[in-house]
């Protein structure tokens, strides 16, 4: 009697050890409504509780926008050269030609004149060169703001000269003039440009 029961015994143990009792227990793609193996109970279920106002769950929302398009080029301004007969041959007034060049070269002589150095100088470079470029005929359509230092509008600067429109210098001296009354230099007109993207 105990060889039998040792057998059974044995024969069982080598069952168990080929059949997994718990390979029904395993997680599957495929969802069992019921399984008597576990007394009827569902399985991979899940049950969640809410504490928010009359059961409702509320989802979040986002939304999107288009990407901002970059600024167009600043389109320059038509200058009339004068000479009638160009513009019946074309149809329309020359263009002037802008020189940053010679731009910075008078601002910097003004500076210096005024006893401000290279870093006065270099800040006014960077501011005006996010303002025109240095552009004699700069014009922002968006706004009206004209010329090197983007005057708004730009025939504030005739207070400097009637040439406003087409001469440089006349753009610097008025635009120099702007930084010291608001801002005393052009290091101060830069850093509040950092800051507001405006001066």
């Amino acid at each position: 009697m105990v060889v039998a029961v040792a057998f059974l015994a044995a024969i069982g143990f080598f069952l168990v050890n080929i059949v997994d009792p718990y390979s029904g227990a395993t997680a599957s793609p495929e969802f069992a409504a019921a399984h008597s193996r576990f007394l009827g109970q569902r399985v991979q279920e899940l049950a969640v509780s809410t504490t928010a106002d009359g059961g409702a769950i509320s989802v979040d929302t986002f939304g999107s926008k288009e990407a901002p398009k970059p600024p167009p080029p600043a389109p320059t301004v038509s200058v009339s050269s004068g000479d009638s007969s160009s513009d019946d041959d074309h149809g329309a007034p020359a263009a002037g030609t802008p020189d940053p060049g010679s731009a910075q070269a008078y601002a910097q002589s003004v500076l210096a004149a005024q006893g401000m150095g290279d870093d006065q100088f270099n800040c006014l470079v960077a501011l005006w060169n996010r303002e025109s470029h240095w552009n004699v005929y700069a014009y922002n359509a968006s706004t009206g703001a004209y010329g090197i230092p983007q005057a708004l509008p730009g025939s504030k600067m005739a207070s400097a000269g009637a040439d406003w429109a087409t001469n440089f210098q006349t753009q610097v001296n008025w635009g120099l003039g702007y930084v010291d009354g608001r801002y005393g230099t052009p290091c101060g007109a830069w850093a509040h440009s950092e800051s507001t993207g405006w001066y």
